[in-house]
């Protein structure tokens, strides 16, 4: 994931669950749940996604024709659940204690504006790609996160640290 909220787009109303969420904990601001936080995702690690694809270009005979979902349906959680790991994985990497509350609820509308719709829960369905692939992902949810974490951690950090006192400097 190379894109932080407010770094390097938009912050507010993004629907990209990893990046709120790292741009918040860099931020030390809560994150922030909406509708409670109660949509299910799976989320793959990218080397695993490479590596679906890689073999989808190595086996056209096996590829071609075919419609592949390309995830890691062990990985499920609600996105309260992701929250709570993201925060304390975050805790580990960073060296900073989680705030004092972490997470706070909001709606849809005031997070999305009116109108928006999104699924309840998104699983992919792995049976094609390891019917014709033999290929399933390997990362854990955790591990996944750590390794991301810990990259946000390193190469945005002081860019977040300068934006905020920049932007308290103006204000």
């Amino acid at each position: 994931m190379d894109f932080i909220p407010g770094v390097d787009g938009p912050s507010e109303g993004v629907p990209r669950v990893l990046a709120c969420f790292s741009n918040n904990l860099l931020r030390r601001e809560p994150l922030k749940l909406v509708d409670g936080g109660q949509s299910q995702r799976t989320f793959v690690y990218i080397k695993d996604a490479i590596e679906a694809v890689v073999l989808m270009i190595e086996n056209p005979a096996r590829a071609n024709g075919h419609i592949f979902n390309v995830g890691n349906p062990d990985n499920e959680v609600t996105v309260r659940e992701l929250a709570q790991m993201m925060t304390e994985v975050y805790a580990n990497v960073s060296g900073e204690a989680p705030l004092d509350e972490p997470m706070i609820d909001v709606s849809s509308s005031q997070f999305y504006g009116e109108g928006y719709d999104d699924s309840d829960k998104r699983i992919p369905d792995m049976t094609i790609i390891n019917k014709q692939l033999g290929w399933n992902p390997k990362t854990p949810l955790k591990d996944l996160l750590e390794t991301t974490l810990t990259y946000q951690h390193k190469t945005y950090k002081e860019a977040v640290k300068r934006q905020m006192s920049q932007a308290s400097a103006t204000s």
